[in-house]
């Protein structure tokens, strides 16, 4: 018997059922979980399970990944600068501050719901921090910490209202978009804008010009070790949870050629803006941000929670979760990466002023998460759809201002790529209910 064809024992007592029968005592034959399948056949295992995922519905990052190959292909046969280094890191640097806002925004969508209020929250955030800096002399990190605080107090706040007094989480938010809009302008006073200076500990921390170990190639370098080994770690770590619990588990083999594709694509990003100016502090935080929300959401408790309530409200409450209090904290998690966003955003400008957290800010934070693969209908996404999302709408913002095209042209098509994300989205989960997945 070949290798190939060797199964553990647990893999085995976990593909194999008994077909159902009207002779209750007839041994059917053995019906394998495809779900369940050790890859046994090499590549073409591996080709069968994504042909059975995808006619099931089962698309994941797929198709924003192969419109991300799209749209990086047209700019750079217009503009060969588009994969320049030097693009390519301005790319990377100006995504933090609507992808911080979008990371929050998936939480909110994984329970089926919306907040139209994190605009709003992030200029008021970064208004509170230019006041009590620049008008009042605060120390800048007590600062950051108080205008962060006040987008969770904010965003509880909503979630207070949706889950207590029943107010519709659109109405609540919409509410919030305006109210906190107006605290804002009114802190602003009749200048408008707050200069805040650039050398302050968080906003020197995320401007332009602050890039992770300044002067050191090698940080980049070690940001992609570093991201390396973890994953490495975490999928061995994995792999011994699940021979331990007698649950079919990811081969060694497949664990190396997956961490050998990101160390790849980790060195590669790497080596591409080191040939800029390296990676920026903002970059890193946003990515930080990522991994721990990452971690919370599918290795917690609470994680699961927000899963099971997007899959059904009625299942979860039945099932004893506390419903009010996680509405209540995805709320309260949303208005402060909102927050955050805010003091990534005054980091770019080195000011606060009325147009913080207005225009297309919200608009591109939602579309973010849903482009990315987040869906609008609940129950299902993941945080790293903020990064995806960020690098379509980014690269088409970008690729168009290389172009010199009207802003208008960048609405539209950034308007049809959501409108795109989200019927892929629905023909999706109607693939899924018609495999009995959905």
């Amino acid at each position: 018997m070949s290798d190939t064809s060797k199964v553990s024992k647990a893999d085995t007592q976990a593909q194999t059922t008994v077909a159902p029968t009207d002779d209750p005592t007839a041994a059917g034959p053995a019906v394998v979980d495809p779900r369940l399948l050790v890859r046994q056949e090499g590549f073409k295992g591996y080709w069968t399970e994504f042909t059975r995922k995808v006619k099931g519905g089962e698309l994941g990052s797929l198709p924003v990944v192969i419109g991300l190959i799209i749209i990086w292909t047209i700019f750079q046969f217009q503009n060969d600068r588009f994969l320049s280094a030097d693009n390519l890191s301005n790319v990377s640097y100006y995504l933090s501050a609507t992808g911080m806002i979008a990371i929050g925004l998936v939480f909110v969508l994984l329970l089926g719901e919306i907040d139209l209020s994190v605009g709003s929250l992030s200029g008021l955030a970064s208004t509170i921090f230019a006041v009590f800096v620049v008008n009042h002399g605060m120390n800048t990190w007590l600062a950051l910490v108080l205008g962060i605080v006040s987008g969770i107090a904010a965003g509880a706040l909503h979630g207070w209202f949706f889950a207590k007094i029943g107010v519709p989480a659109f109405v609540v938010t919409l509410a919030g978009l305006l109210g906190w809009n107006g605290l804002m302008l009114w802190l602003l006073g009749s200048s408008g804008t707050i200069n805040i200076p650039s050398d302050s500990g968080p906003i020197h921390l995320l401007g332009q010009s602050s890039f992770f170990m300044d002067q050191a190639i090698i940080g980049a370098y070690l940001l992609a070790g570093l991201g390396v080994v973890l994953s490495l770690v975490g999928n061995f770590n994995e792999q011994r949870r699940r021979k331990a619990a007698g649950v079919p588990f990811r081969p060694t083999s497949e664990i190396l050629v997956r961490v050998g594709a990101l160390a790849i694509a980790s060195f590669v990003t790497a080596a591409v803006l080191n040939n800029a100016s390296g990676v920026s502090n903002a970059l890193v935080i946003f990515l930080a941000a990522l991994v721990v929300v990452d971690f919370v959401l599918r290795r917690t408790t609470f994680g699961r929670k927000v899963f099971a309530l997007g899959g059904s409200v009625e299942a979860a409450r039945r099932a004893g979760i506390n419903v009010p209090f996680v509405r209540i904290t995805v709320f309260a998690i949303s208005g402060g990466f909102a927050a955050i966003g805010g003091m990534f955003f005054a980091g770019q400008t080195a000011s606060a002023t009325l147009s913080a957290g207005t225009g297309n800010v919200l608009m591109l934070a939602i579309a973010a998460a849903v482009i990315g693969g987040t869906s609008l209908f609940g129950g299902r996404g993941s945080v790293w759809s903020a990064l995806l999302g960020m690098l379509v709408i980014q690269s088409i913002q970008t690729g168009l201002d290389l172009l010199n095209m009207n802003q208008s042209i960048q609405y539209m098509i950034t308007g049809g790529v959501l409108l795109g994300a989200v019927v892929i989205d629905s023909v999706s989960r109607r693939s899924q209910k018609a495999a009995g997945r959905g």
